[in-house]
């Protein structure tokens, strides 16, 4: 099974398409279909019918999935060249055999 460059809970921004610049949090990743759900990002309207006696049906805004290539990582250092801007990621790899994705360019952890 492959692996993505975008893990839930990173804070990443989009690098292409309409939503180009929207910034936020990622709330659900699909390994298989290669896509992201981001905050804020890409709102959809849903239709939705109530399922229960008394629940309120119509229309409902919901964030759409996105290609995970579409989106890059954000680095959350405040020195860094790259702060709240898109990011590189490396992989270092610890003594104990432990990795940890960090940033490129100040080599904080992402």
């Amino acid at each position: 099974m492959k692996t993505l460059h975008i893990k839930k809970g990173d804070k990443v921004i989009v690098i292409s398409g309409k939503f180009k610049g929207s910034k936020g949090e990622v709330l659900e990743v699909s390994v298989k279909e290669r896509k992201v759900i981001v905050s804020g990002a890409k709102m959809v309207k849903k239709h939705v019918k109530p399922r229960r006696q008394g629940e309120q049906g119509g229309i409902v805004e919901v964030e759409g999935a996105l290609v995970a290539d579409k989106v890059a990582l954000i680095c959350n250092n405040s020195e860094c060249k790259n702060f709240d801007k898109n990011t590189r990621s490396k992989i270092k790899v610890a003594e104990d055999g432990t990795k940890t994705r960090v940033c490129a360019k100040c080599g904080a952890e992402l």
